[in-house]
């Protein structure tokens, strides 16, 4: 299969806590044997829906970082002199320095500076991305060491390993849980996608953060699709938010109810489909509509 007979659907919010990935695992049932990717490295949590069997995991290794061998330390101070982000510290003035791996921006400016040469500079261990099994399919995910940064490239590593494997296994699908936000990450998640489906809610923050991804999915020509989860705690409200997203050029694929199985299915490790309630059935029409965009 090539990569031109591939479809790409990511799952988007304006913030966080919408129930974006609630819907993704639904689709992920409700889809069959599609190709799973969870973009969300920052905060990923689609396995805990999925259960994943893990098959691989692989280090990710991006940026640098400055370490001081102590051994070779003359202790002259000239790499916390010229460091502008104060990752360099000693316990008194005759012990070596050495580096908060925290701190560290990885500039390497002590490398260059330091006259004993006593400073290495090693690729950062960031992470990894992971291929596991679940029922649903196969499902790249990855986890974001603390501290480390450069989750946009990282979430370019998952992407490529879902369309890699969509090919291989020829699976003609792929849907991918996008962090929330319009940041780097989700750029990252957004960009060359067939549709993306934006899930808001109906408050005043969730039109204002709708607007901004919404432009951001025009910004990169990229179709987009609009759902309000949890529609009937103000319909006044939905009726805005549908309105707006229409002006914007996107399409509404539906509302999805207020529903407290949906807590339940989360508590059950379940996606809300996998449950006999009115969220779901409304998470299923959802379904329907988006593929016909798709």
């Amino acid at each position: 299969m090539s990569r031109e007979q591939i479809t790409e659907l990511v799952v988007l919010s304006g913030k966080g806590g919408t129930g974006k990935t609630s819907i993704t695992a639904s689709f992920a049932v409700l889809a069959g044997k599609a190709i799973l990717a969870d973009c969300d490295v920052d905060a990923a949590d689609l396995h805990l829906i999925l259960s994943p069997d893990i098959r691989e995991q692989h280090r990710f290794l991006c940026g640098n970082q400055a370490v001081i061998r102590a051994n070779d330390c003359t202790a002259c101070g000239w790499c916390r002199e010229v460091c502008r982000f104060g990752a360099i510290a000693c316990r008194d003035a005759n012990s070596p320095y050495r580096v908060d791996p925290a701190s560290c921006e990885g500039c390497g400016v002590c490398v260059f500076r330091c006259p004993a040469q006593a400073i290495d500079f090693p690729e950062r261990d960031s992470g990894f991305w992971m291929i596991s099994d679940t029922r649903c399919g196969l499902l790249v995910h990855a986890q974001l060491a603390p501290a480390a940064e450069n989750s946009g490239k990282l979430v370019s590593t998952v992407r490529e390993q879902a369309w890699q494997l969509a090919v291989d296994k020829r699976r003609p699908l792929i849907i991918s849980d996008g962090p929330p936000g319009i940041g780097c990450p989700v750029i990252a998640s957004l960009s060359g996608v067939s549709l993306a489906l934006v899930v808001t809610e109906p408050t005043v923050s969730g039109l204002h953060d709708l607007q901004r991804v919404l432009a951001l999915a025009r910004h990169f020509s990229v179709p987009s699709a609009v759902c309000v989860n949890r529609w009937d705690i103000n319909p006044q409200q939905t009726d805005r938010i549908e309105a707006a997203a229409r002006a914007a050029g996107a399409d509404v694929v539906g509302r999805i109810r207020y529903d407290r199985n949906v807590t339940q299915a989360q508590l059950q490790g379940k996606a809300v489909v996998e449950l006999d309630c009115p969220a779901a059935d409304d998470i299923a029409g959802v379904w329907q509509q988006v593929k016909q965009l798709l």
